[in-house]
């Protein structure tokens, strides 16, 4: 009976916890998404100032943004320090990755440390540090300068995401591609880069992400030339207007959508 009594308190502890910890949870995802529902709401109102309520809606602050240069120009160019950038710290990612796993490499912990040193460092002392870089090798701030900035903090993100997958791999596909005749490069290219690739994806699409986000390395390294987060800076700074709650909407969608779809085919290389 005293069993019994245990088991049932027991039992109705559990479940309250777990209705505590569900409550909590759907109270953070309310946190979440609360003021991205209430921003992407304003950019339907029919007015020039941010205020609730909304009287009227339209979708004429929509039509006016994709109708804008200037935000077209800085979604361009924001797309190629993306590209850039990404593809840089993917092939440095992979191959800090691989030197971590191979044979015969001492202080593993140091280079890994190393390597993943830009992503712990808070970001205004990394753009300082990258600004005086930039200065001391005597390269011009600008789109080169911001490529290597946004690298620098996109590396740590490939290389764990990658190492993470190769410490998963089976030694016995690199050994049985040796055994029929394959030698290091045909291995790595026919079965190891395989292997990595879903982690290669997803490392790709979070250094894009971050890279389009980066605002403090862009705002001491960049030039002229206004990326979108510069951009958005630049028309906070005459007051808040549901344009910008377009813009911020719009790029909200994009990068959900380029997120989703990179979750859809890192499942599917992994279930393959």
């Amino acid at each position: 009976m005293r069993n019994s009594g245990f088991l049932a308190r027991s039992g109705l502890f559990s479940n309250a916890g777990s209705t505590a910890l569900g409550a909590a949870y759907w109270a953070f995802v309310l946190y979440l998404f609360a003021p991205l529902t209430v921003m992407m709401l304003m950019s339907f109102k029919d007015a020039n100032f941010i205020s609730f309520p909304i009287n009227s809606w339209t979708l004429g602050w929509y039509g006016q943004v994709i109708q804008d240069k200037q935000f077209l120009a800085a979604f361009g160019y924001s797309v190629l320090i993306a590209v850039a950038s990404t593809l840089a710290a993917t092939i440095i990612g992979v191959w800090i990755a691989l030197l971590i796993e191979a044979e015969g490499i001492w202080m593993r912990t140091v280079i890994f440390a190393l390597a993943c040193l830009p992503a712990v460092v808070p970001g205004m002392i990394s753009a300082i540090s990258l600004r005086i870089f930039v200065r001391t090798i005597d390269l011009q701030t600008g789109t080169a300068a911001i490529i290597l900035g946004h690298t620098i903090h996109a590396v740590p993100f490939v290389v764990v995401m990658v190492l993470t997958r190769l410490r998963a791999m089976p030694r016995s596909l690199v050994d049985a591609a040796r055994d029929l005749g394959a030698d290091n490069v045909v291995a790595f290219f026919r079965v190891t880069l395989p292997f990595l690739m879903p982690a290669i994806v997803g490392g790709m699409i979070f250094c894009a992400l971050l890279s389009i986000d980066d605002f403090v390395r862009t705002f001491f390294l960049g030039g002229y030339q206004a990326t979108l987060p510069m951009l958005i800076f630049a028309k906070i700074q005459g007051g808040m207007s549901p344009e910008i709650n377009a813009m911020a909407t719009l790029i909200l969608l994009v990068t959900a959508a380029v997120g989703l779809y990179a979750e859809y085919l890192t499942r599917r290389a992994r279930t393959r």
